[in-house]
């Protein structure tokens, strides 16, 4: 019988406490401790052999970290890129002996050596109790600072080459979470709820409680009561087109058995410390997989995603005076700032075909400075292999949903038999895999957009 993870906690702590004593490690004024203390801790921690003691170690240097204050914290990451990078003689000695007879041994010594430390001292900090959680916090604090320090990403990169192989889908735990799930899973999922807001118990239960609604999560055996991301799932008759009939009261529930479409409407991320780390495409594989087995009718996988970069785009190529469309189009689009459109049908039936042609296209031929698609959730999902089914308008007439996408959101859809093609094709070659309609509707847009020709001549 496997150890639960109570059990190993308070297995760490005592071995932890037993090498506090081996060692003679005074317990520290945590508010006095400072980076330079911080960094001594996990010198000592590299060069101890002792298994109690390098437990000691590694709870003390995470609890003092988490007691510094932020400028600290910022010198603890500096001495990280400078103290801790490859030993650079002993790798260009490796690389000679390399060049010199290249052998299995020599090779295996070159890649050893060209390791930066810190990442070795990464592993041995996982070692406390608690350790793996407290190292995602660390390297949120660390995203944080690399707005302001750019060279940090020299770190950053071996907290996240180490964190995608703990975190690895194979490692991961898929659970379906009901209302017998425990308080402390149940109240996380209301706080880190990243897509369409819970105001608390009531709106959990809409979504959690009715025979047509599941929420599952990935968990990591680490850590078992934090989620690190979660899908909510809605069964319908059909691909919804807006998110009212979604998470609308007193509707009608659906006898699952019934339904032919899983919807997805709502992915969050649980833990910034793991920003970039591929959980999402192995959650959505194997939430199919589970839902295809337990309602075998289910016929389309589907999500229904919103569009949080579209506003800002529209508003500042409507502003981009080398940018030319007729003025059909152009004074249609404009009408989405005037909110008048919400309760006037006449104003949505004019404007209608301008936006879905506007959405098509953002989402098909906008892209960032790496080629990708400018929006950061079609980024995710065509990613992933997922295809651009269709646009919807309006569609989520939140606040949020008003502001970032002036009420519009997209269908992507999961087909099985096209998932792995299209993921290779996307990131092969940046191919997007669109339905048809959206493709017309694309090309339709960009086929109206005039350059002037100071902007060609520029561009020349």
């Amino acid at each position: 019988m496997m150890p639960n993870s109570f059990a190993i906690s308070n297995f760490l702590s005592a071995v932890a406490h037993r090498g506090r004593t081996i060692i003679g490690m005074p317990h520290e004024d945590r508010k006095k401790v400072t980076s330079d203390k911080v960094i001594e801790l996990c010198h000592k921690l590299l060069s101890s052999k002792g298994e109690a003691s390098g437990i000691a170690l590694s709870f003390e240097i995470l609890d003092c970290y988490q007691y510094l204050p932020r400028q600290e914290k910022l010198l603890f990451f500096k001495a990280l890129l400078s103290e801790f990078s490859a030993p650079q003689e002993q790798a260009l000695n490796a690389a000679r002996a390399f060049l010199e007879s290249p052998s299995d041994s020599n090779l295996a010594l070159l890649s050893e050596m060209s390791e930066p430390i810190r990442r070795r001292l990464i592993l041995r900090l996982n070692q406390a109790d608690n350790a793996t959680l407290l190292l995602i916090k660390m390297r949120e604090d660390l995203l944080e600072f690399m707005r302001e320090d750019p060279e940090l990403s020299d770190v950053d990169k071996d907290f996240k080459k180490l964190f995608t192989s703990w975190f690895n889908g194979g490692f991961l735990n898929l659970k379906r979470l009901d209302w017998s799930s425990s308080a402390s899973i149940l109240e996380k999922i209301i706080r880190y709820e990243a897509v369409h807001n819970m105001s608390g118990w009531d709106d959990l239960r809409k979504r959690l409680d009715p025979p047509d609604r599941h929420i599952y999560g990935f968990f990591h055996p680490r850590l078992e009561e934090e989620p690190l991301i979660f899908v909510e799932v809605a069964l319908t008759a059909d691909k919804p087109q807006e998110i009212g009939f979604i998470l609308e009261d007193g509707r009608e529930f659906l006898n699952p058995e019934s339904a032919k479409t899983a919807t997805f409407y709502s992915i969050s991320n649980c833990q910034k410390g793991l920003r970039g780390i591929p959980l999402g495409s192995f959650l959505i594989k194997q939430v199919v997989e589970d839902l295809r087995e337990t309602f075998p009718a289910l016929e389309e996988f589907v999500t229904l995603s919103p569009i949080p970069g579209f506003a800002r785009w529209l508003n500042n190529f409507l502003n981009d005076e080398t940018k030319l469309l007729p003025n059909e189009i152009r004074s249609a689009l404009l009408e989405l700032k005037n909110t008048q459109w919400l309760e006037d049908e006449n104003t949505k039936s004019r404007i209608s075909a301008a936006v879905h042609m506007a959405v098509a296209y953002y989402i098909t031929y906008e892209k960032d400075r790496n080629e990708l698609p400018l929006d950061s959730v079609a980024k995710f999902h065509l990613g992933n292999g997922a295809r651009l089914e269709r646009t919807n308008w309006p569609a989520d007439l939140s606040n949020t949903g008003l502001k970032n996408s002036f009420g519009a959101m997209v269908n992507y859809s999961y087909r099985l038999n096209e998932i792995e093609r299209n993921h290779e094709r996307f990131v092969e070659n940046g191919e997007i895999s669109t339905s048809s309609a959206i493709s017309r509707s694309a090309k339709g847009f960009m086929n109206n957009v005039t350059l002037l020709e100071s902007t060609i001549d520029d561009i020349a």
